[in-house]
């Protein structure tokens, strides 16, 4: 039975403000008061799980500890189907120790080389952990194809290169609101929402 959260604070178990916008934003409906890993200045743990299931849980766990209250992390990445997957759980490494993803996006379309196939996905773990050490973790992905040259400059990371299935605009092209209503961290937050939030 997953536990229900009903804590007044949270701490986003991040260093990226980009995910604290978007993870912010989901959290926004609840009222509830949101700090991030970087604000509190905790150190990031070395993510050494093979997994994103593993890396989110190690992430919040170690926030959750530092600080003593319920911390959620996210571990996310851009898979791509002819790549084998990669850069996957790899996908901040790929941006280099400065996170430029400008680099990170080239080394996708290089690493393509001549193979025509486009076919990717966007992976979010997400683990919500209590200091007592008892976590939930939710996954929520999304389908898309790649899409080269980058084209737009709203989100961050990979949102530049990937269209999702349905659509003809970057996840970096789109309307904000429209991208946290369907992206893998929306398909995630909402079974985290629904197993852990108390309804009304």
């Amino acid at each position: 039975m997953p536990r229900t959260f009903a804590d007044p604070k949270l701490v986003l178990a991040t260093h990226n403000p980009g995910k604290v916008v978007e993870i912010d934003a989901l959290l926004k409906p609840f009222g509830i008061e949101v700090v991030s890993a970087g604000e509190l200045g905790l150190p990031e743990p070395e993510e050494t799980e093979n997994s994103f299931e593993g890396n989110a849980r190690l992430k919040a766990q170690a926030a959750a500890s530092e600080s003593g209250l319920p911390a959620l992390a996210d571990d996310s990445g851009l898979a791509v189907a002819a790549l084998d997957g990669a850069p996957g759980i790899y996908s901040a490494r790929w941006a280099g120790p400065n996170k430029d993803f400008t680099l990170a996006m080239d080394r996708v379309r290089s690493e393509l080389g001549d193979n025509p196939a486009r076919e990717a996905m966007f992976v979010c773990a997400l683990t919500l952990a209590w200091p007592d050490g008892h976590d939930e973790t939710f996954l929520g992905t999304i389908s898309g194809a790649l899409k080269f040259p980058p084209s737009g400059d709203r989100g961050f990371g990979y949102d530049p290169i990937f269209v999702p299935t349905g659509f003809n605009q970057t996840f970096g092209e789109m309307d904000p609101d429209k991208k946290h209503a369907m992206s893998h961290r929306a398909h995630a937050f909402e079974q985290l929402v629904a197993a852990c939030f108390a309804k009304e």
